[in-house]
């Protein structure tokens, strides 16, 4: 049986699903709030700690990053009323995670 669609879709291929380039998109969109220090606390500091490691190859990759703390991105994203963000972060958590 062939399975014919426009959209991406992870448990038939990867192919078109841009999962690294996503990740990399959402961690700016992210930082666009955790660097800021009105918006900041220490689990973020620690957070941006982790985009380092990742991003310089040291620790885990990026969309680890995200999948393994989704539920508190969001509620992050939500009280920033991000809503260009949690799009992102929707089409990363369907197709990606």
């Amino acid at each position: 049986m062939t399975v014919s669609s426009t959209q991406p879709d992870r448990y038939v291929s990867f192919t078109g699903i841009e999962c690294d380039q996503n990740s990399r998109l959402f961690i700016e969109m992210l930082r666009r709030h955790i660097d800021d220090p009105d918006k900041t606390n220490a689990y973020w500091e620690r957070f941006k700690g982790l985009i380092a490691r990742a991003e310089d190859g040291t620790g885990r990759d990026l969309l680890y990053l995200i999948h393994s703390t989704l539920q508190t991105i969001e509620e992050y994203l939500e009280e920033q009323e991000d809503a260009e963000a949690l799009v992102l972060l929707k089409k990363i958590e369907l197709e990606c995670c």
